[in-house]
């Protein structure tokens, strides 16, 4: 797992995958804004004015959003919605990724079948409906965790991450009946290295990157959990 993770953070500065490591922060800015904005909209519509929040200060309307705060709060809000929008990027740059992969990895492999961009979309809604919905129930389970909160909620969307991002991964090569079996002989594994996926992705800025890596660590992961 930490070999996967070696030879996808090495390959950054390929020029394809750089390319998609680009357009995947501008996009992840991009929803994390208009996820943000939403937000600060619904307290405008639903709350006198303004809520008071530590650290931050009174957060309202159009003003806060146009103010220094919202970069601080926009980074605290990032801990929490960059795993679902991690579970969208793995549908969204899976192809572009995990060729870039395997064209330096694993030369002469054969052509696989491009999955359509509908099946990609109705796929990844699916999946970040289910960690949504996972994370609202979880809610419950937080409140008696105490000072494990963290492991409890990094162990529990490791496990939806790795199942997704394997099962894609898998399924380009070898079909999705065959990735499911695959991904139920090795699911701890699977589920380590989803949880050393949603680590990093609790940090501000630098889980921007993450979601690409993920897809490229897993592409590795699969095809060395293939050959065994």
């Amino acid at each position: 797992m930490f070999s996967s993770f070696a030879k996808a953070l090495g390959q950054l500065s390929d020029p394809r995958f750089l390319r998609v490591v680009l357009f995947g922060i501008a996009l992840a800015v991009a929803l994390l804004i208009g996820v943000y904005a939403g937000f600060l909209w619904l307290i405008e519509t639903f709350s006198p004015g303004t809520v008071e929040i530590p650290l931050i200060g009174p957060v309202g309307g159009l003003d806060t959003l146009l103010g220094w705060g919202s970069a601080l709060l926009m980074l605290g809000l990032s801990v929490f919605l960059m795993m679902p929008v991690a579970s969208a990027f793995s549908g969204l740059f899976l192809e572009d990724v995990a060729s870039a992969v395997e064209d330096r990895h694993y030369p002469g492999l054969p052509a696989v079948a491009r999955i359509s961009l509908l099946d990609n979309l109705i796929d990844t809604a699916n999946f970040v409906g289910l960690m949504i919905a996972v994370n609202v129930v979880a809610l419950l389970l937080y409140a008696v965790s105490g000072p494990f909160i963290p492991l409890v909620f990094w162990g529990l969307n490791g496990l939806l991450l790795g199942r997704e991002y394997f099962t894609l991964t898998a399924t380009r090569r070898i079909g999705r009946t065959a990735a499911k079996a695959l991904r139920r002989r090795h699911w701890g594994k699977i589920w380590i290295a989803g949880t050393l996926m949603a680590a990093p992705l609790s940090i501000p800025l630098i889980n921007l990157i993450i979601p690409v890596l993920g897809v490229a660590t897993f592409t590795h992961l699969f095809h060395t959990l293939n050959r065994q």
